[in-house]
């Protein structure tokens, strides 16, 4: 997936239907001159309703359509029918979807589910017809409700990445090199730091036909989680990742402190985040020789002695099969082992 489709971010105006009128008739027959009130009730007014589909990796079919509008109710008529209801409107979003209220940025609902649907806006409810208002002292009653308007709403769509690896590193650390190298995703690639703006998502075909999915999360810097940079758009990708891979330049002055800072961040933005499982990978090997590749093996056995580690380079694919193996093992044990 092309960093341009990837849509994560959109604000929506919607709008539920009006509910019809009621209906002011009275009953009317060849030999009825004077037959009772009869008016049928108006139809309720569409609603709009948020779905969840698992098909759908990003907010990329919101980008020309921001406006959504139901249908609205139908008015009563004689013999007490009533109006139909307004179409309601479905609003289709992917998987990690979260909706939030534009002006006061409280959270409406999540999206966790496929088929998972929330009526977000009602439609209003149609009037009663005159029927309804009859009484032994009101025989002939010559008014009726009118329908609800309907509501108007103005929502902002998140979108945080659902994927079973998460790759989390610093800008021009690797890690849309690696994506590239393991997956069929055409992220884009320079030797600039912030190439990457927007997550990038692959399919790893791993071996008996099964397969993961990993994204290549923006990089990430020092006060991200105070909201420098563009801090909160990134991290807030990571929340919905099963595993996280910490991928570290070897070309760094120290591995050890470039950890630690990226752990903090995580720490700071939401300290559950460290309840997730993760490895390292020690990206551009290919810059290293035999001698500098082993004593950077020892180090990161010293350093992270209980954390599966690997040294890896995308360019000339070495270690790969090994972070394969290693990144299957840790998703299909992170429930047990939570």
């Amino acid at each position: 997936m092309t960093e341009g489709n990837f849509v994560d971010y959109v604000k929506l105006n919607l709008k539920s239907g009006n509910g019809g009128k009621g209906s002011i008739h009275l009953h009317r027959e060849k030999f009825i001159t004077k037959g009772g009130p009869d008016g049928g009730d108006g139809g309720r007014g569409g609603h709009v309703i948020f779905r969840a589909n698992k098909n759908l990796w990003t907010l990329f079919h919101f980008k020309f359509k921001q406006h959504f509008s139901a249908g609205h109710g139908g008015d009563g008529s004689k013999n007490r029918s009533s109006g139909a209801d307004g179409e309601d409107v479905y609003v289709e979003v992917p998987l990690g979807t979260v909706v939030k209220n534009a002006e006061s940025q409280e959270v409406l609902f999540e999206f966790t589910a496929d088929g998972q649907e929330h009526i977000l806006l009602k439609g209003g409810l149609g009037g009663r017809g005159n029927w309804h208002f009859k009484s032994p002292t009101r025989q002939t009653p010559r008014y009726a409700q009118p329908g609800i308007p309907g509501s108007e709403l103005q929502v902002i769509i998140e979108l945080k990445v659902l994927a079973d690896v998460g790759l989390v590193g610093f800008p021009n650390a690797g890690k849309s090199t690696l994506l590239a190298a393991l997956t069929a995703a055409k992220p884009k690639i320079a030797d600039y730091e912030f190439t990457t703006l927007k997550p990038n998502l692959g399919i790893v075909p791993y071996r008996d036909f099964r397969s993961f999915v990993m994204a290549d999360i923006p990089g990430i810097i020092e006060g991200a989680a105070e909201g420098k940079g563009l801090g909160h758009y990134f991290l807030r990708h990571i929340e919905r990742n099963s595993v996280l891979l910490f991928v570290i330049p070897a070309d760094v002055d120290d591995v050890e402190q470039t950890f630690q800072i990226l752990f903090e961040e995580l720490k700071k933005y939401n300290p559950e985040l460290l309840d997730k499982k993760f490895a390292i990978a020690l990206s551009k090997s290919d810059l290293l020789d035999q001698e500098l590749t082993q004593e950077y093996q020892e180090l990161l056995l010293r350093v992270f002695p209980k954390t599966p580690h690997f040294i890896i380079s995308g360019v000339s694919q070495q270690g790969l099969d090994q972070l394969k193996d290693g990144l299957w093992k840790l998703i299909n044990t992170s429930d047990e082992m939570d």
